[in-house]
């Protein structure tokens, strides 16, 4: 349920990211940073959940120190928050892997230069160390430049900043590079990201419902907008932002790749925007009125046969009694009814005749390719 993604593969290290590459879980340290002992522990923590990524937040230089302190005790992937002190990034790059700004705090230091000219620093930094770069922008702290010309419409603000920091880092010559659109709405997630998306697909995006709370509450969140997005291609690496305990962050890890594991299994508990498009096979549940067993074992086989239109708008229907089977059929493209010892096959409400459970599958597949040429057609 998850379709080829248009987004371009960047390098976080020796992780790909985007693209056809696997979709990656990461989290970030809970804990103030420049408190080595607790920050280590976390490290470790997401390292054995899984993590692909560790996200390590730094605010002042005794933070840088202790983040160099930090890289010598861990291998993993170490990407910074520089929050609201992105003049630190030149000093924290030599640690990490990637950089996160928010281009809504970019305003609050230096005022005499203009964002441009921060961006370029910022990515002259990136260049410089061979580093990845995040424009990771929050619905919370909209640049007020974006606020003023867009008034209440929060979402449309959101996606020309993306859209415009894209440009300014493109005119840098600067690729390596990725962009979140975070909030705590996952209907404003789902809207304001699927806009970037198709404004520009062949950036690739992170992930993340922020601040989405406590669980249950806070998974259900992000599972809403992670069905939504992932099960239209976009999305190429995730968090999921829970209140635990900090020796429970681990957890973000482990629902994160349950999350997506469940969407690539067609799992899902909101209705993704492709649900209902390609192939639909629809079959009873079984009840006292079967009259033959095979019934179940012959819709199983249906399923892992017909695989290969699964792109195609087309219904097949299985029943497996003579009570509902008749009408229940007529509105599928084709029909199977089942009886003790025979299949009734159709192609709407047309009967194209009686077979038994063995011959019954070749004639269907048969009728299925026919159909298949006739949308070619």
């Amino acid at each position: 349920m998850i379709p080829p993604r248009k987004s371009r593969t960047i390098r976080i290290r020796d992780l790909a990211l985007g693209g056809s590459a696997p979709i990656a879980i990461q989290s970030m340290a809970a804990t103030r940073t420049r408190d080595l002992d607790a920050t280590l522990r976390q490290i470790r923590i997401l390292e054995s959940a899984g993590a692909d990524l560790i996200r390590i937040a730094v605010d002042s230089k005794e933070d840088v120190a202790a983040l160099a302190e930090l890289r010598k005790q861990t291998r993993a992937l170490l990407s910074v928050d520089l929050q609201e002190s992105y003049r630190l990034a030149e000093l924290v790059a030599p640690h990490v892997d990637k950089l996160r700004y928010n281009p809504g705090h970019l305003h609050h230091h230096e005022k005499h230069k203009s964002v441009q000219e921060k961006v370029a620093y910022l990515v002259g930094i990136a260049k410089l160390h061979g580093i990845a770069l995040r424009i990771g922008i929050n619905a919370g702290s909209i640049a007020p430049e974006y606020q003023a010309r867009f008034g209440e419409d929060h979402v449309g603000a959101i996606v020309a900043c993306a859209v415009d920091h894209c440009r300014m880092v493109d005119e840098l010559g600067f690729t390596n590079y990725l962009v979140s659109i975070k909030d705590s709405d996952p209907r404003l997630v789902i809207e304001a990201n699927t806009r970037f998306a198709e404004a520009r697909p062949d950036v690739p995006l992170h992930l993340g419902v922020t601040e989405a709370g406590m669980p249950p509450e806070g998974i259900l969140k992000t599972r809403i907008a992670f069905e939504q997005l992932l099960s239209r291609g976009i999305g190429d690496t995730l968090r999921v932002s829970l209140t635990l305990p900090f020796d429970e962050k681990g957890k973000e890890i482990e629902v994160g790749r349950e999350l997506v594991a469940d969407i690539e299994a067609g799992r899902f508990r909101s209705v993704p925007p492709n649900f209902f498009h390609g192939l639909n096979i629809i079959s009873c549940p079984s009840c006292s009125r079967v009259e033959n067993e095979k019934f179940i074992e012959l819709a199983a086989r249906v399923k892992q046969l017909t695989g290969y239109a699964k792109q195609h708008d087309l219904t097949i229907a299985i029943m497996g009694c003579r009570v509902n089977g008749p009408g229940e059929t007529d509105d599928a493209d084709l029909g199977l009814w089942c009886g003790p010892t025979s299949v009734n096959l159709k192609k709407g409400e047309e009967s194209l005749g009686n077979y038994s459970y063995e011959a019954i599958l070749p004639r269907l597949l048969a009728e299925l390719d026919k159909l298949i040429a006739a949308e070619a057609n």
